[in-house]
């Protein structure tokens, strides 16, 4: 796969490497960002960020446990809900409701996985779990949708949320590794 070449030319140093990453990636990765911060300004921002954080950790990226798409967008999400943790302690002075909607023409990170050899281990061991759980970490992990969010929606306590999550996490982590 191109990207998995391109995340070893990073991992040696090669500028060039980084340009490439972001020809071929930025546009899913700001989805990402935009989808959980509802603005453009800021998801601009995170993007920055989340390619100053590959840069750095390279080295660390292992194409036996993730895909590079995978390991990017996980990355995008995580600083995307930092920084919505960030906005809110600040008090926000954007109203959220006022972004305007861009939809993301490419593949989800769902269907991205579904390209490669883990697609199919990793849809039975999410088989495996209870309906509630399953669409749980889809919507976290794949649709972008932060825990608040995703609890706000299914009208549960944020707590049950990240326990459902951290659970079928764990059995995921479990199943994969058979």
């Amino acid at each position: 796969m191109a990207l998995v070449a391109i995340m070893d030319r990073l991992a040696i140093g090669e500028e060039n490497a980084l340009g490439d990453l972001y020809e071929h990636t930025s546009a899913k990765l700001f989805g990402v960002c935009f989808r959980i911060l509802k603005d453009r300004e800021e998801a601009e921002d995170v993007l920055q960020d989340v390619y100053l954080t590959v840069w750095r950790r390279a080295d660390r990226f292992d194409a036996e446990r993730a895909s590079p798409i995978t390991w990017l967008a996980t990355i995008a999400r995580n600083r995307s809900i930092d920084r919505l943790r960030q906005i809110g302690r600040r008090g926000g002075d954007r109203p959220m409701g006022e972004a305007e909607d861009i939809a993301d023409e490419g593949a989800d990170a769902f269907a991205a996985l579904a390209d490669s050899d883990d697609a199919r281990r990793l849809t039975e061991c999410l088989g495996t779990l209870d309906e509630r759980t399953h669409k749980s970490i889809l919507a976290a992990f794949y649709g972008g949708i932060t825990y608040e969010t995703l609890a706000e929606r299914l009208s549960v306590p944020l707590g049950t949320i990240k326990s459902r999550i951290r659970r079928g996490l764990i059995k995921l982590k479990g199943c994969l590794s058979q």
